[in-house]
């Protein structure tokens, strides 16, 4: 639909300089004809809002600001004109059609780059409400900044509206990617809580895409990480990329360390010495949150990188019950490098663990396998006690998250394969409700198949 709108705004400017130009007007003439098009072209996008994919959101703002601008500068121009009259000139008008045009388009840019995507439906007997906090530890320095302030951690809550009471839902913490954001896979919260548990989704200042602080400040991510990343999944040694995803890993694995342990105070003792709300509202829904967490059932998750946080997490700590990792490889196993091959670490995994890979990455790493190359997903596998990996067909990178919904243009930039996204992800919730319904309620057995369809 936004395409057509632009074909027929673009109409519109090019009907008006053909019959303005038959007409041969003055200037005067021009502008009140130059008024009448752009009152036109307010018409039709008010009328256009009937039909789907067109609305009022951030997609359209710049042209609703475009519009009323231009209508503006069309009366004064009416203003300015009304004696004269004098023939505007043909190279004018089409340079004013010209950029006419771009502008419009250029307005309209983010309606062609993100859909008007709004959640997938939730299939759980609860409704859903969300709020949220930023943590500040105190015992870390944010190493960011030079102004000696604690490193702020901000946390954000999904949970089940309308619970009886004295009910307690199992924990489930989430990670996102790098350059990720906590609502990268928001769909998969929605369900989760929607299910009957409480979600926690975090950031990680400097790696998130952007967040904000207890000041308001907007916290973009850190060029040098960026930088060391996209390093990584180029050509860099093993040696280059152990050195690097052990910074990382430290910090992301004392974020989500924190986050629990401020949580697990939060709902068992009352503890929110901690947190920052931004408002009375948000206090009082986060402390419904937090009073809602049953801390003897917790399970972690992640995207990515933040996949192969919460795998970390289940190894280093004795209360996380399950851990889904989305794609994501496990460097915390990597302790080093030596001759071009990773030395990983080979210890017992006695956590529940379910892995999704994308395509491509399976099939790259089943080939691998067979060259008995030491790789960090395959010692974790065979060294856990219970252990689920599947796959989508046709899937890559960034389909396991709700970006592809949000935005076609950018998901195919960063790695979005040939699948139905809204099918897959709906899919990809499902079993991990599934899954974690198995290790944190006690309800059923999981099996997964070694491989889904990305496709209806």
């Amino acid at each position: 639909m936004a395409y057509l709108l632009l074909i027929l705004m673009a109409a519109i400017e090019i009907g008006f300089l053909i019959f303005d130009q038959i007409k041969k007007s003055s200037k005067k003439t021009w502008s009140l004809r130059r008024l009448i098009a752009n009152l036109g072209q307010a018409v039709l996008f008010a009328l256009m809002l009937l039909l789907p994919g067109i609305d009022t959101s951030f997609r359209f703002t710049g042209l609703i600001i475009l519009l009323v601008i231009r209508l503006v500068f069309a009366g004064v121009s009416v203003l300015i004109n009304k004696n004269k009259t004098v023939a505007k000139k043909l190279s004018g008008k089409i340079a004013s059609l010209i950029l006419s045009i771009l502008l419009i388009a250029g307005a309209m840019l983010p309606s062609f780059i993100f859909t008007d995507y709004a959640g997938l439906p939730v299939h759980g007997p609860y409704g859903v409400k969300q709020s949220s906090a930023i943590l500040a530890d105190k015992n870390r320095i944010e190493e960011f900044e030079s102004d000696g302030s604690y490193r702020e951690v901000p946390v954000y809550f999904f949970y089940p509206e309308n619970a009886s009471e004295g009910d307690r839902f199992p924990l489930v913490v989430f990670s996102h990617g790098a350059f990720g954001y906590y609502e990268s896979n928001a769909s998969t919260y929605l369900e989760l809580a929607s299910q009957g548990y409480v979600v926690v989704s975090l950031d990680h200042p400097y790696h998130s895409f952007f967040t904000k602080d207890t000041n308001g400040k907007t916290i973009t991510v850190d060029p040098d990480f960026i930088n060391s990343v996209m390093n990584a999944n180029g050509d860099a040694a093993e040696e280059m990329i152990s050195e690097e995803s052990a910074k990382w890993m430290k910090l992301r694995v004392d974020d989500m360390n924190f986050v629990l342990d401020e949580l697990k105070k939060g709902a068992d003792e009352n503890d929110i010495e901690a947190y920052w709300f931004e408002n009375e509202s948000l206090k009082k829904d986060s402390l419904e949150a937090l009073g809602l967490i049953d801390t003897d059932k917790i399970g972690v998750m992640g995207h990515s990188m933040g996949g192969a946080t919460a795998v970390e997490i289940g190894l280093e700590r004795d209360d996380i019950d399950a851990v889904i990792d989305i794609d994501g490889t496990m460097l915390g196993s990597i302790k080093g490098a030596k001759d071009g091959k990773y030395i990983i670490e080979d210890v017992e995994y006695h956590v529940p663990l379910f892995e999704l890979k994308n395509a491509e990455s399976y099939y790259e790493l089943t080939e691998i396998e067979k060259m008995d190359y030491p790789y960090p997903n395959f010692v974790i596998r065979d060294n856990a006690d219970v252990y689920y990996g599947t796959y989508f067909e046709g899937s890559l990178h960034m389909d396991y998250t709700d970006l592809p919904l949000f935005s076609p243009f950018l998901a195919k930039l960063l790695g979005s394969g040939n699948v139905d996204n809204a099918y897959m992800m709906d899919r990809v919730n499902s079993l991990a409700v599934s899954f974690f319904d198995c290790y944190l309620k006690g309800e059923g057995q999981f099996s997964v198949n070694e491989s889904y369809p990305g496709v209806r």
